[in-house]
């Protein structure tokens, strides 16, 4: 996420109450987790396992909780509770705003839109020209939606990203500060949701379209022209190339990337990455012709175990 205005190292440590190493004047554009970071971005670290990385990424101002050297050419904030700080970071520019009204007068609607009656639009949020918003659709703040898009009822796009720290008293909640994207000619089955990223965007292409109740996680991105079907789960900072074909009732881990033109058979589980223009199917997934190979295998199991006795009981007998 940028900040509507760059802000200054002293203005940040002032609000966050810490301490720095660096210009007070060093700029800085944005806020993002670890795995969204840019030039000019802060971000925080709380561990040393994954200071090195911290410090290291693209980002230019990071948070930690140890005295440690500044970096040439970064700024680093010291507190004692770093996740705390960031999302106090998060709740300032990019905090909840109620609404009273089922359409924000902040929203931006193009021509040709129609949206029914008991859909809700959000602050800030975006829809492009001859859009159809269905009854009882929740459009969150900030959410961008291209032109031609469907969105059928009971959709949710723009909810927070699934994203807690574990602590010994309990979870703390990492607050979103990202958006939903959508491009041109999508269409949306009925009870879809669709989270938004943690810091960054989550985005599905021009072309693609949704079955009913699919659930897309924080960060993913889904290219062009894909297909999903009903009750699948994709996890978050996922990517799906172009043209992937997903069946119903697919579940697919975290971080992974499902490349160009693959096809998911129904009820399988990814768990790993998988090569693009292949047909894969099972738990775990597996190239769809090995998969069918190792199940007929597996029918004549039975089989060979009564076989296995019958030999073991004739040596026995003789």
């Amino acid at each position: 996420m940028k900040f509507p205005t760059t802000q200054t190292l002293s203005e940040i440590a002032a609000f966050i109450n810490a301490e720095f190493s660096g210009n007070p004047d060093f700029q800085v554009t944005g806020i993002n987790e670890i795995h969204m970071v840019e030039a000019g971005d802060l971000t925080f670290v709380d561990h040393p396992k994954y200071y090195k990385k911290a410090l290291e990424s693209k980002a230019t101002t990071i948070i930690i909780n140890s005295r440690v050297e500044c970096p040439e050419g970064k700024a680093l904030l010291f507190s004692d509770d770093p996740f705390e700080a960031y999302v106090s970071l998060v709740r300032k520019y990019r905090g909840f705003k109620p609404s009273n009204l089922n359409i924000s007068t902040t929203a931006q609607i193009g021509e040709g839109t129609v949206i029914q009656p008991g859909a809700f639009i959000g602050n800030h949020v975006k829809i492009g020209t001859n859009c159809i918003i269905h009854a009882n659709v929740s459009i969150y703040d900030y959410t961008e939606i291209g032109n031609n898009v469907i969105i059928h009822s009971g959709c949710v796009l723009g909810a927070d990203a699934y994203y807690f720290q574990r602590k010994p008293a309990g979870y703390r909640k990492m607050e979103s500060c990202g958006k939903v994207v959508i491009e041109d000619n999508v269409e949306i089955g009925a009870l879809c949701a669709i989270d938004k990223g943690v810091s960054g965007d989550t985005i599905v292409g021009k072309g693609t379209k949704f079955d009913n109740q699919v659930q897309i996680g924080h960060d993913t991105h889904i290219g062009k022209n894909c297909l999903i079907g009903s009750q699948s789960a994709v996890a978050g900072v996922t990517t799906i190339e172009d043209d992937v074909i997903i069946w119903a009732k697919v579940a697919i881990n975290k971080d992974l990337t499902i490349g160009k033109g693959a096809v998911i058979l129904a009820t399988s589980g990814v768990d790993k990455s998988l090569e693009g223009n292949k047909v894969y199917f099972g738990i775990p997934v597996d190239e769809v012709r090995k998969k069918w190979k190792e199940y007929a295998y597996l029918k004549k199991l039975p089989e060979f175990f009564e076989n296995e006795k019958r030999k073991n009981d004739l040596n026995i007998n003789e």
